[in-house]
């Protein structure tokens, strides 16, 4: 991306301020990117006077029947729960009424490698332009320990979220769900363990500083032009990795042996030259602090400018419009680049257990995009599904199980239509699930950054999506809810976990066979991590952070829309995507903050 976007808004959201198909691959498949022969085809003023919230029953005016909430038997026919239509349709969806309500009214110096790859120019442009429109709804992954030392082995506790898309430790089977890891603390309220001012940036100006991961023994987090790591309790600072330039993207994956990688630019930005392009890709060893190698890539005499990076199977893979590397984790070795193409190339990579490319293949006006399976050692494809053509854009949610995200039938690269379950081994789709924005919280970039999903994860087979936020009780009270549905069948499994009146919930990773969650509060309390039962869909309080105004402040800015956060063990770790200079004169604006449980 040519220059940062504009950070996110200063002010919370309303409500939360005071009353004011294909056979598997045999012998001899194509190396990654090899064509295959062609495949048959804040409150409000007054309430408005509108329906009541969605997911729950209708508000009486005249004596009537009210409609049972959502999710729950002796509801009219929901759309969400019937088959699938066949693959590809045209996108009916935000042009239905909510669900179970009338229609509504409007309201008024390291070694170099190389690699192939390319897309014309038309292509660059419109990519590159639609980056700065999307790039504030993309949400840094959520990264947890786990003991090892295996530098091959991924171990990812991502959110769609945390938020951001992930969840892939998520075991297979819809009823087998096996215990997580996080106990509830013999004390749940919060204290602030500590808090870091943001850093300090020219005038006007706004700069990403995105990735924050968490070991035993770290909290990492990414600064201007530096990687710090603090003591996870303490907040004092245990090391600084220095760069040369910003950090543009970070791997939302870790190894067990706690490294991962990021890309930066190899120079800081001026007022002459904004941006120097995101060309640096490097290891770093989050738990010592030490920066294992720098590489960059060409094509032909031009250096590549990566758009997107990941981690899977001890394979750091980083492509963009102009073209993609992998190298080796641990030692930067160039493992293999995707074939050189002028009617291809890969827009990206999903990493953790799978390494999955999104291949962009087509004219302008008339792309395919391929989600290909590939080994993260040599390219080699493993299984491919071709999306109906037309569809420009897609994310990935989880490499494995392997669901993707897509907009079908729109030209608007952040939101969700459909998610598209697909067998990793045969290629073929399993079923389509229609996830469309006038119901659901779900959204991916879905431009360049392939793995920035918010509002949906993936686990025990099941895809796990937040509601949209509508009307709960109270005069001013707004909430929504987590619904679950079968990546077998497409069909919700009638599990609901409601975020409470006054509250909204956004799933951040799974946990075992267990939902980690985010509630964000209302205006008079502090916000709560939940446990969600993979089961029996029983929720239990994990954190609650402290009610006072000064707090309250700093954590209804790092919503889970524009924020990076993680929970481990009883601690909470919200960070800014964003170091900018623009805002109110004089008013303090923070990096991140942490939060621990008393007991």
């Amino acid at each position: 991306m040519t220059q940062p976007p504009p950070p996110p808004p200063n002010q919370p959201p309303g409500g939360f301020g005071p009353p004011q198909g294909q056979p598997p691959q045999q012998p001899g498949q194509p190396q990654h990117g090899q064509q295959q022969p062609p495949q048959p085809p804040t409150p409000p003023a007054g309430p408005p006077q509108q329906q009541p919230g969605y997911g729950y029953p209708q508000a009486p005016q005249q004596p009537q029947q009210p409609t049972p909430p959502y999710g729950y038997p002796g509801q009219q026919p929901n759309p969400y729960t019937q088959q699938p239509q066949p693959y590809p349709t045209p996108n009916p969806y935000g042009q239905q009424p909510g669900y179970g309500y009338p229609q509504q009214q409007p309201y008024a110096t390291q070694p170099v490698t190389t690699a192939g790859g390319g897309a014309n120019g038309g292509r660059i442009a419109v990519i590159v332009a639609a980056v700065v429109v999307v790039i504030a709804l993309v949400v840094g992954g959520v990264f947890l320990f786990k003991p090892g030392d295996d530098g091959g082995k991924d171990e990812t506790a991502s959110s769609s979220g945390g938020t951001g898309g992930g969840g892939d430790d998520g075991r297979g089977g819809g009823g087998d769900t096996p215990d997580g890891t996080e106990k509830v603390p013999a004390e749940t309220n919060s204290d602030v363990l500590f808090k870091v001012p943001s850093p300090k940036v020219d005038e006007d100006t706004s700069v990403v500083v995105a990735g924050s991961w968490l070991t035993e023994k770290a909290y990492v987090k990414s600064g201007v032009s530096e990687i710090v790591g603090y003591d996870p309790a303490k907040g004092t600072e245990l090391w600084t990795i220095p760069l040369p330039g910003p950090v543009c993207q970070a791997s939302r994956h870790i190894t067990d042996g706690h490294l991962t990688a990021i890309a930066f630019q190899p120079a800081k930005p001026t007022k002459d030259k904004p941006s120097h392009g995101c060309s640096q890709v490097a290891a770093i060893d989050l738990d010592t602090g030490k920066k294992l190698w720098t590489k960059t890539a060409k094509t032909g005499s031009r250096e590549l400018r990566f758009d997107n990076l990941t981690v899977s199977g001890g394979t750091v893979a980083a492509g963009g419009t102009s073209g993609g590397a992998a190298f080796d984790l641990r030692t930067g070795r160039s493992l293999w680049t995707p074939k050189a193409d002028d009617d291809c190339y890969d827009l990206g990579y999903g990493g953790g257990p799978k390494l999955v490319v999104v291949r962009k293949c087509g004219s302008y006006d008339q792309p395919q995009l391929h989600i290909q399976t590939v080994d993260p050692k040599s390219g080699k494809v493993i299984s491919e599904y071709k999306m109906a053509e037309g569809v420009e854009y897609a994310s990935v949610i989880s490499t494995d199980p392997l669901v993707v995200a897509a907009e079908v039938g729109e030209s608007d690269a952040i939101g969700i239509s459909d998610a598209f379950s697909i067998d990793n081994k045969t290629g073929k789709l399993r079923i389509r699930i229609p996830l469309p924005a006038d119901k659901f919280a779900a959204r991916c970039s879905g431009v360049t950054t392939i793995e920035a999903c918010t509002g949906v994860v993936v686990g025990n087979d099941r895809l796990y999506a937040a509601t949209k936020e509508h009307s709960g009780g109270g005069e001013y009270g707004r909430t929504n809810e987590i619904v679950a549905f079968d990546l077998a069948t497409g069909k919700q499994t009638g599990q609901r976990a409601d975020a409470g009146d006054r509250y909204t919930i956004t799933p951040l990773r799974m946990d075992g066979g267990n939902v980690i969650a985010y509630k964000r509060p209302p205006y008079d309390k502090g916000g709560q991590i939940v446990s969600i039962d993979g089961g029996d869909f029983k929720e239990t309080k994990l954190l609650e952070n402290p009610a006072a105004r000064p707090v309250r402040d700093i954590e209804t800015r790092m919503s889970p829309d524009y924020a990076e956060i993680l929970y481990s063990q009883g601690r909470l770790y919200m960070s800014s995507r964003f170091a900018s200079s623009l805002g109110s004169s004089g008013e303090q604006r923070w990096h991140l903050i942490a939060f621990g449980a008393n007991g």
